[in-house]
């Protein structure tokens, strides 16, 4: 089964080491600019929110490109951009719902995760294990758990306003 990156944004930092180790090991240069993973900062909520691809099942990036240079590789489950197809048009960066496609300007080229051959160095790198490396089903029970329990929450907040 394909696996996905789970992230845990209650556990992030902000250290923004996830985004270094991306662009050494794509780009063999220490520039976050160059990652495939974003860190952002929601400043009035005080969280840090990684955001990189989500290699969605249908994939407005795949179905939007042109030249068709963005496909599906099956065997670890991912949205994958041939980079000798490729024109740099951005079309796909447009269309991303979670702001995962970025633009090489070097390069002229898109750039995303590719979940670095099915051995996430973010994953590997990040020190409060914000970033994991799972099977899809466990993505869903966890934001299951976590729902319930901020209705639980939510439920005994409103019966103590109430008390």
């Amino acid at each position: 089964m394909a696996k996905a990156l789970y992230i845990d944004y209650q556990k992030c930092t902000g250290c923004r080491l996830c985004e270094l180790v991306c662009a050494v090991k794509h780009d063999g240069i220490s520039n976050p600019a160059r990652s495939r993973i974003k860190v952002m900062k929601w400043e009035h909520e005080g969280l840090y929110i990684p955001m990189t691809c989500q290699q969605c099942e249908d994939a407005p990036c795949l179905n939007v490109c042109p030249v068709k240079a963005i496909y599906r590789d099956e065997e670890l489950g991912r949205v994958m951009v041939d980079y000798d197809i490729c024109i740099g048009c951005r079309s796909c960066v447009a269309v991303c719902p979670f702001g995962a496609m970025n633009f090489n300007v070097i390069e002229k080229k898109v750039i995303k995760c590719d979940l670095c051959g099915g051995d996430p160095q973010c994953v590997r790198f990040c020190d409060m294990k914000a970033i994991d490396y799972v099977n899809p089903d466990e993505i869903s029970i966890e934001k299951k758990r976590t729902a319930a329990e901020r209705l639980s929450r939510a439920g005994k907040e409103a019966s103590a306003l109430l008390a």
